[in-house]
């Protein structure tokens, strides 16, 4: 486990020559995918990206007392992590759209985590721990890249920094710190259960203090997935009242143009708590004076709800135009 997670030896170099380049080249995968919308572009970077190592480096180096591996392994962890969003800054420098969550999917995905995600995390990092403690189930690890969300994350906050989404940048930097905490969390307690928390023990001789110190490494832990859990509760609990809000919205809106030669293209909300409503038709244009006037009787907050209404015709063949 020392020799998967910890950079030592006497080709300690060469790890950190292979770490760096397959986490720069990750980092620019894991962007153009994202820049490029395309989830599979976006999994090839989870496969490639190291960055697991100083993760689970930082965990096995806790629960062995190992203190200079955690040190380096925590800094090789931060390092890297920065690396991967100045790639992602750098690379959204070239791009000419901006790259923020109403432009793009790959980065809505990945702005606003909610509790499902901490969930996600712990049961993925309970399967890589047991991968690096099982030499038997190892194959199972590039699953496990691809199902904790590492490099992707971190690429975001980049691309959103230099679109100058702050908030979205914030929000994807949580879900990269969620996953963190979901795998030093996990890995401390299978690394428990299977007993390699002994070891520890057996090697010192104040054993009560290796004690003390484990405890508050526990009680560190549990911290941290405590404080992320209240944003995230949050994020869960802001999206629920958003879908909430746009459902009566629709409906509202729905029943409104369904005897008309309008009808509603989407619905979305926005940082802003505004929902962004686009309907496309024929005019003349409907009383927007009446519509949220109805929108005020029907509960809805009306000050924040915006509605863009963009003319469509339909011509055939012969240049007859036809109103739909």
């Amino acid at each position: 486990m020392r020799d998967a997670v910890f950079f030592e030896g006497p080709t300690v170099r060469s790890q950190h020559t292979r770490f760096w380049l397959l986490l720069t080249l990750a980092a620019a995968i894991a962007t153009a995918g994202v820049a490029a919308d395309s989830t599979a572009t976006v999994i090839g970077a989870m496969i490639v990206a190291p960055l697991m190592r100083p993760i689970q480096g930082t965990m096995l180096a806790t629960v062995l007392g190992d203190r200079k591996q955690l040190v380096r392994s925590i800094i090789i962890m931060c390092a890297g992590a920065a690396a991967a969003v100045a790639v992602g800054f750098l690379l959204g420098l070239l791009l000419v759209q901006p790259m923020v969550a109403s432009t793009n999917a790959q980065v809505a995905g990945r702005v606003s985590p909610g509790l499902i995600d901490l969930f996600a995390a712990l049961a993925t990092g309970v399967v890589g721990s047991i991968a690096l403690v099982r030499s038997d189930i190892s194959d199972t690890l590039p699953g496990v890249a691809i199902a904790i969300s590492l490099v992707p994350p971190l690429c975001v906050v980049g691309l959103t920094l230099e679109s100058g989404a702050w908030a979205q940048a914030l929000g994807a930097l949580l879900l990269f710190v969620t996953n963190v905490a979901a795998i030093l969390a996990t890995g401390a307690i299978v690394m428990a259960v299977y007993g390699y928390s002994k070891l520890r023990l057996l090697e010192v001789e104040d054993k009560e203090a290796e004690r003390r110190r484990r405890a508050r490494v526990y009680l560190t832990t549990a911290a941290l997935i405590l404080l992320v859990s209240g944003p995230l509760a949050w994020s869960t609990a802001h999206a629920i009242e958003n879908s909430g809000r746009i459902s009566s919205v629709q409906n509202y809106l729905n029943d409104l143009t369904a005897d008309t030669q309008w009808s509603i293209v989407s619905v979305t909300p926005r940082e802003d708590d505004v929902i962004y409503v686009v309907a496309k038709g024929t005019p003349p244009l409907p009383d927007t004076e009446a519509i949220y006037a109805g929108m005020e009787e029907a509960g809805l907050d009306a000050d924040h709800i915006v509605i863009e209404f963009i003319p469509s015709y339909t011509f055939d063949i012969n240049g007859e135009r036809d109103n739909f």
